[in-house]
């Protein structure tokens, strides 16, 4: 069986990738289509290893000046895969000093967050509202202060924290900074409402 030409060499840049994975959605394990386009599309691989690797398959038909990529499904869905390891820890972060985002969950479609953020040394984040959504937070190393409005929890490695959709918290970190995991729901932006200021007592 000739294999579907897919053929995006008139279509819009931003329409490129989505019509493509688009069209490989639709393929049944084991079969296949031919890409045709007027680069080598190597952006689009790198998606594809993101969200699918060991799960579909990349062949050259032809190389330039008109290029021909044979993409085939090799599963029904994305694989289960290690994503990460916890003991490991980012050379660029092994600071205690530095602070940020560590590493976070990059796949195109998914329906989960995750995210290790550092916190250096006495830094913290400033009071606010929670996003609407229900976020798990594990404590990897370092220590730490959650304050909520009823008072202040300890936060040490190992410390697994429920924080409720829109509760209201602080975090600072303790003298070797705060490393932490955190899981939810997706989001398409993480937005953190100011909390409304306090009535005078």
């Amino acid at each position: 069986m000739t294999a579907l030409e897919l053929d995006v060499r008139t279509l819009r840049k931003p329409d490129k990738h989505p019509t493509i994975f688009r069209t490989f959605d639709t393929l049944a394990v084991g079969e296949s289509f031919v890409l045709v386009n007027n680069h080598d599309p190597r952006h689009l691989r790198d998606e594809f290893d993101a969200d699918l690797p060991g799960g579909y398959g990349w062949e050259y038909v032809e190389r330039g000046p008109v290029w021909k990529i044979r993409i085939s499904k090799l599963a029904t869905t994305p694989l289960p895969r290690v994503v990460g390891h916890l003991g490991h820890v980012d050379e660029r972060t092994a600071d205690p000093a530095a602070a940020g985002v560590e590493w976070k969950l990059e796949m195109r479609e998914r329906d989960l967050d995750s995210n290790i953020v550092r916190l250096a040394p006495d830094a913290g984040i400033g009071e606010h509202a929670g996003p609407d959504l229900d976020v798990l937070l594990v404590v990897l190393d370092g220590s730490g202060l959650l304050t909520t409005e009823r008072g202040d929890l300890p936060l040490e490695a190992g410390s697994m924290v429920w924080l409720p959709r829109r509760s209201r918290r602080r975090f600072h970190a303790g003298a070797d900074g705060l490393r932490y995991l955190t899981v939810h729901g997706r989001r398409r932006a993480l937005v953190l409402d100011p909390a409304p200021p306090r009535a005078a007592s």
